[in-house]
């Protein structure tokens, strides 16, 4: 039985290393082959990419909100208010000395990457796009079923984007120009019964 798990690790452990490998390599003959099964393996998880040798900065501070909605048996709707996905994650960090890089990203490269796949429209266009669709809907359902005991039918994100100005006052001393602040609520996605609870 020992044996037989050893093996199962080392082959699943090759498998992974392969298909990340295919994902990272220039583009060739068996990467353009089996590239369905490559994406698939690889995102949203062990996406691989270049930033921790050349970071791209935040150029803006996003709020990530999430509520819910429940309809009773009589037909009762109920809409929660919202709750502050992105300050979980600012108050994990803010005492922690050794920060994952789940609490410092999850949520972060998640919106990065529902905004490369589906656009202004939320709309997804591949099954790439399907696939971070589902991400992040789960991010937000794991995080707000974990602190709020209610179960619900649906969830809505908001997502209140304000640009990183200059500092406060010039050397002149006047003040910069107020940044416009973006909000864009997200359309709600219905969650199975399984995830509400």
């Amino acid at each position: 039985m020992t044996g037989a798990v050893v093996v199962l690790c080392l082959a699943v452990t090759l498998i992974h290393l392969a298909l990340v490998f295919l994902h990272v390599a220039p583009a060739n003959a068996i990467s353009r082959q089996y590239a369905k099964q490559v994406e698939a393996w690889v995102f949203p998880v062990f996406e691989q990419n270049w930033r921790l040798f050349a970071p791209d900065p935040e150029s803006v501070n996003r709020q990530i909100s999430v509520r819910t909605m429940r309809t009773d048996p009589d037909g009762t709707v109920r809409v929660s208010g919202w709750f502050d996905l992105s300050g979980v994650d600012r108050a994990a960090l803010a005492h922690n000395p050794f920060p994952s890089h789940t609490t410092q990203n999850m949520l972060r490269r998640a919106w990065s990457s529902y905004l490369e796949t589906l656009g202004s429209d939320d709309q997804p266009r591949s099954e790439r796009g399907v696939i971070i669709q589902q991400y992040l809907r789960n991010i937000a359902v794991d995080r707000v079923a974990e602190h709020r005991g209610e179960p619900f039918d649906s969830v809505q994100l908001r997502v209140v984007t304000v640009p990183v100005g200059p500092p406060g006052a010039t050397g002149s001393g006047r003040t910069a120009a107020p940044t416009p602040v973006e909000t864009r609520h997200l359309p709600w996605w219905e969650v199975a019964p399984r995830d509400a609870h």
